[in-house]
């Protein structure tokens, strides 16, 4: 009986190859979006997951009181990490680590800049990537010793064993091969190439002995992570830290700070903290693709369901013949759920196809590296799952609506289909609709979000800018090199800087200003300025002056707007600060540059004149001249300043597009899954108005003999299909409305919602809708009336 009635269900589907056709694309390319997004969310939920015992593992941050926000930060000091390890039983290990940045290796003649740094000895054992030569033991015992992923180890030793040789880093010590690690996974938050021993830094850094020596709370400079003991109490072990550092008293930043703690798995998902907690980050572009793929797959289970139920007449004499020879009721829904998963099963397989073509698209979009599991047995269980459940929920309906045909009026012929019917169907192409419409808006609004942040001032030059890290070879030499890139042509304009020009690595707080209420915090961005930095960086002086030349202004500082602002200074020009122990004056004003998020309130900054030579070098290139004619010039006077290391650069104008990636790529996506289920919309009405022009020929026959014309009988047949659209444009509105209006709450800088875009979604809508029927109708219309009443 199960192979008759998949036989039948072969044979309907042969019999009917235009409507089976529609079905089948319209649920297949509902099923690939789906998939696609189920993949890339499973990808991005098992981010550190395959780390073993990473339930266990834990990334130490603070809460900060700042005057009555809390604040959390990532950066923590070295004290902490002793006072965890010293004093707390309940760490099984505690690793400090710096902030793993950039780093140039060389061996023999080959010479990498990769991304790695120091980590706490313990570091291999708490978080345990695969070793494949060395000991996790005892490969930091000796603080000059380094460890390379496969990959470094290749670039820089070929296909030598590249245990004990030594690997020269930033042409200032030499470092011994003690391991090799395998190549990170892709779903890592760490991207570290290499690491040496955090006693390698105790050994040679002034700042890191510095901050081991001061035993204060203050250096908050380090990150630090843990591994917990098993069993261990989590809110016991919370309540036990939280106010470790509120014991040092007379150290406001301690006494204001909350250690608090975030599990290695919420890592990647949670990155953004609201008074304290975890209030999304990556999660909330999970959230929204999912109620995509959820959206885009329902209305492909729509379509499958009016066009089932719309041609149920041709099915009606069927089903009387059935039940007059004893066909039971359980029998005929069994009979068309089977015909609803034949066509599922079908769609799966050309989904299937489609999602093997669209992912190397949509990995190259997105940078993840997703594929299809064959090969995992829960891959297939899952997807039968759902496929199944997706099949007969999207044949419940028209099984037990066709099974519920009275026999006799059905073999008579008098059956007429009921006004619920006509009226289902056409509610459920406006919930199809009212999703299209939604996401169509939603596309709309985050393209002019982000057009709109990318259109606002920066403050600062970003077109010709460029910055190159400073090295130890550089520092020696930099008086020097600033002369010859001067002299090139090349540059109009060159400073130093303790950040590049679209970030802001170094925040602190001021410990007395004009007018500061008791108890009062103001943590501010901080930049250590060579000369010519506002020139270099193109910003507005609005008051005061520059920088001089020399060190005359080491202990004068520029503020910029926000700055004047949050301290409340109505004659800047005129006050003075204190800071780290020091009087500074403050000589100039400059407008707000956009250095860290474009979408938020420009941060008060504190541009501080300094020596020092680290950092970043920061040029700005002549006008007329080409940046890639520029930078094959310019490589070769880096390359004699800085012989050791390979030139390495960064415009800008790229670091600061990067930060709009993640909004574009969602604007991006949202277009084109917005356009798939316009298009499947389109599908399920092009089935739909064909049929309804089926049923309605021999009226329009009778109209068209009667003087009908062929716009009237286009018109006749289109008007309802208008009206749902514009029915579901009108529904679809104040739910876009709702939802586009939180998600534009996270920005300072956003745009105001107008009835504009609403205008344009439901035009949109319309036209797609009009030329989508428009064919049927007018072939309809346009059809010899003689033939469709020559049985009459």
């Amino acid at each position: 009986m199960i192979k008759n009635y998949f036989l039948v269900a072969w044979r309907n589907l042969l019999n009917n190859k235009g409507y089976s056709a529609i079905n089948i694309f319209g649920l297949a390319a509902g099923m690939a979006v789906a998939m696609v997004i189920a993949l890339w969310v499973v990808h991005e939920y098992s981010y550190d997951r395959f780390m073993p015992d990473h339930e266990r593992l834990y990334r130490v941050q603070r809460n900060f009181d700042s005057n009555g926000d809390t604040l959390t930060f990532a950066t923590v000091s070295l004290k902490l990490a002793d006072v965890l390890r010293n004093e707390i039983p309940e760490m099984e290990y505690v690793c400090e680590t710096d902030w793993l940045g950039n780093h140039a290796l060389k061996a023999g003649e080959r010479k990498v800049v990769l991304n790695g740094g120091g980590v706490q000895d313990d570091f291999l054992k708490a978080f345990q990537f695969r070793l494949l030569q060395g000991d996790a033991a005892s490969v930091f015992k000796n603080p000059f010793s380094i460890v390379l992923t496969e990959s470094t180890a290749r670039a820089l030793f070929g296909n030598e064993n590249p245990m004990g040789k030594l690997v020269r880093i930033d042409n200032r010590h030499d470092l011994a091969v003690t391991g090799i690690l395998k190549d990170l996974p892709a779903t890592s938050s760490f991207r570290f190439k290499y690491l040496y021993p955090f006693s390698f830094l105790d050994k040679t850094n002034n700042f890191v002995m510095g901050n081991r020596k001061s035993g204060t709370f203050s250096g908050n400079a380090f990150q630090l992570f843990v591994k917990v003991r098993p069993k261990v109490n989590l809110a016991q072990l919370a309540s036990k830290i939280a106010f470790l550092e509120k014991r040092e008293k007379g150290n406001t930043n301690a006494e204001r700070s909350i250690v608090i703690l975030q599990r290695m798995d919420r890592w990647h998902l949670f990155g953004n903290y609201e008074n304290g907690k975890e209030s999304g980050g990556f999660i909330d572009y999970i959230r929204i693709f999912s109620s995509i793929g959820i959206l885009v797959l329902l209305i492909a289970c729509i379509n499958f369901v009016n066009l089932t139920t719309a041609r149920s007449e041709k099915r009606a004499r069927e089903v009387g013949i059935r039940k007059a020879i004893g066909s039971r009721r359980l029998h005929l829904v069994v009979q068309f759920l089977a015909e609803s998963l034949t066509l599922t099963f079908i769609a799966l397989l050309c989904s299937l196809v489609m999602v093997a073509v669209a992912l190397p698209f949509f990995n190259k979009m997105t940078g993840a590296e997703i594929h299809i599991p064959f090969t995992d047995i829960r891959f297939w269980v899952i997807t039968m799952v759902c496929v199944t459940v997706t099949g007969i929920a999207a044949g419940l309906k028209p099984a037990f609506y066709l099974s519920s045909f009275n026999p006799v009026k059905t073999l008579k012929g008098t059956m007429k289909i009921g006004a619920s019917a006509t009226w289902s169907r056409r509610a459920l192409v406006v919930v199809q609709f009212t999703c299209s419409v939604v996401l169509v808006i939603s596309t709309l609004v985050i393209y002019r979000q982000m057009k709109y942040a990318k259109d606002r001032p920066t403050g600062f030059e970003t077109n010709r800018l460029m910055s190159s890290q400073l090295t130890q070879d550089m520092e020696k030499t930099n008086d020097a090199l600033k002369q010859d890139l001067l002299q090139s042509g090349l540059v109009s304009h060159v400073s130093t800087a303790s950040c590049p020009p679209a970030d802001i690595n170094w925040h602190s707080d001021l410990d007395d200003f004009p007018g500061k209420l008791p108890g009062e915090t103001l943590e501010m961005g901080m930049v250590q300025a060579g000369d010519d930095y506002i020139n270099t960086m193109g910003m507005k002086l609005l008051s005061g002056r520059d920088f001089r030349p020399g060190l005359s202004d080491t202990l004068n500082v520029i503020l910029n707007e926000a700055a004047v602002k949050r301290l409340r200074l109505k004659d800047p020009l005129t006050s003075e600060i204190k800071w780290n122990d020091r009087r500074l004056r403050i000589i100039g004003v400059v407008q707000n540059a956009l250095m860290s998020n474009p979408f938020q309130r420009a941060e008060p900054m504190l541009f501080m004149k300094t020596d020092d030579k680290n950092g970043y070098l920061l040029y700005q290139l002549a006008s007329g001249v080409a940046p890639h004619r520029a930078v094959e010039q310019l490589e070769a006077i880096f390359t004699r300043h800085n012989p050791a290391f390979p030139y390495v650069y960064e415009f800008a104008d790229d670091a600061y597009n990067s930060k709009f990636h993640q909004e574009m790529l969602t604007g991006r996506l949202s277009g084109i899954f917005a356009m798939l289920a316009i298009m499947i919309s389109c599908l399920g009405l092009l089935g739909l108005a064909a049929y309804m022009a089926e049923q309605r020929t021999k009226e329009i026959g009778v109209r068209k003999v009667l003087g009908a014309s062929v716009a009237q009988v286009w018109f006749l047949l289109s008007k309802d299909f208008i009206v749902l659209v514009l029915l579901s444009c009108l529904i679809a509105s104040p739910i876009a409305l709702y939802s586009l209006e939180r998600w534009l709450s996270q920005y300072d800088y956003r745009i105001t919602l107008g009835p504009a875009v609403f205008l344009y979604a439901a035009v949109a809508a319309l036209a797609v809708t009009l030329a989508t029927i428009s064919f049927q109708s007018i072939k309809a219309a346009m059809a010899n009336p003689v033939k469709s009443l020559r049985s009459e």
